[in-house]
């Protein structure tokens, strides 16, 4: 029997994640969704080239990873675990004690 992803056993991925396998900022966004059970869409700019203009789009130019899409239309590049905590909050109505924290 295969172990679960930490995204298996989460709702459905709302979220899109634009990363790198290099980023250290995506590695660290993705471990705080994961702690926090939020799930996400990963899509790898270095394995998929279309997705390349994508991220240059939401980032007037420039190849920022991670590059957060939510699904209200919010787009976060390279956020602090503050920032994304706040966003989380506001698109998907999620409050984790990281958003808590931020506000006070």
């Amino acid at each position: 029997m295969s172990q679960p992803t930490p995204n298996s056993a989460m709702t459905e991925p709302q979220i899109v994640m634009y990363t790198t396998t290099w980023c250290g900022d995506c590695r660290r966004s993705k471990r705080w969704l994961n702690d926090h059970h939020i799930a996400y869409r990963e899509i790898n700019i270095d394995q998929d080239a279309q997705s390349v203009d994508v991220v240059r789009q939401l980032n007037r130019g420039y190849e920022t990873v991670p590059t957060i899409v939510f699904p209200d239309g919010a787009v976060l590049a390279e956020p602090s675990n503050r920032r994304l905590a706040l966003q989380v909050e506001a698109s998907l109505g999620i409050t984790t004690e990281d958003a808590v924290a931020a506000r006070n």
